[in-house]
């Protein structure tokens, strides 16, 4: 008796044995090729200068698909049906899909963001229905800074779901001005006065050349466009510095009637 199952014994391990060593192959020389598929999965996308968060994701993600077909590959060495496992995956894979359809989307749209870059940490946009400096942007969401010091976080579905303005993306803008005048008031005078102001700021750049001239006619006055081009940096400053200065303008009022009505006023002020 003893005997008989003692060759039962040597039997199985005989014909199971080999299946046993060769899962526990399939285990060890997969998880060496996964691992050896993410590091090249890595330097490929370090060297094409993609960024890391997006590498570290799809090295994992690509890894654990790897490690799942290799634990497949073992478990149908020992002779287990493996049928079950794949249906029971693709099942729980939908329905987590279904459950999380906005994060996916919030996925889809921070790859796209992180790969095509509409805009990088540090600049001013205005994007998701918010305005702000970039402070991060994460697989899920961006990250973004107001003025008054708020930490917005905006899903990235609503980042890439609408229009995206980038004011800081190139090195100049242009200040767009517009201002309301008479049609009694002296339009080319203002006009000089308006050059005159702007050729008072150096931050002015002169290429391309800053402009001046009638924008538009409504029925009760005159529209005035000053357009200077200035750097990214000082857009804020010297917009601020023209419309004091337009202000000042204003305050004079003398100044922009024609001269034959300002007499007095240009006698005062020896011209």
């Amino acid at each position: 008796m003893f005997g008989q199952i003692l060759s039962q014994s040597q039997q199985l391990v005989a014909i199971y044995g080999l299946n046993v060593v060769a899962a526990l192959l399939i285990l060890v020389v997969g998880r060496w090729v996964a691992q050896i598929i993410r590091k090249l999965i890595q330097n490929v996308m370090a060297k094409t200068k993609v960024d890391s968060t997006l590498i570290s994701f799809v090295a994992s993600l690509s890894y654990v698909a790897m490690m799942a077909f290799v634990i497949l590959a073992a478990l149908g060495k020992l002779g287990i049906q493996t049928t079950s496992f794949i249906a029971v995956l693709g099942a729980a894979g939908l329905a987590v899909g279904l459950a999380l359809q906005g994060s996916l989307s919030n996925f889809a749209a921070g790859v796209l963001m992180i790969v095509f870059k509409p805009f990088k940490v540090g600049d001013f946009i205005e994007a998701g229905g918010a305005s702000g400096s970039v402070e991060k942007i994460e697989i899920f969401t961006t990250t973004l800074k107001s003025p008054d010091n708020k930490i917005i976080i905006i899903p990235n579905s609503k980042v890439g779901g609408g229009n995206i303005v980038n004011y800081t993306s190139e090195p100049i803008r242009l200040v767009d001005i517009q201002l309301a005048f008479n049609y009694r008031d002296d339009i080319v005078r203002i006009e000089r006065l308006l050059r005159e102001i702007m050729e008072g700021d150096e931050r002015i750049l002169q290429t391309p050349a800053p402009v001046v001239g009638i924008a538009k006619f409504t029925e009760t006055s005159v529209t005035i466009a000053i357009q200077p081009w200035v750097k990214t940096g000082d857009y804020g400053p010297v917009s601020g510095y023209i419309l004091r200065k337009v202000k000042e303008l204003f305050d004079n009022k003398e100044l922009l009637l024609p001269l034959e009505e300002q007499p007095a006023f240009m006698a005062k002020q020896g011209r």
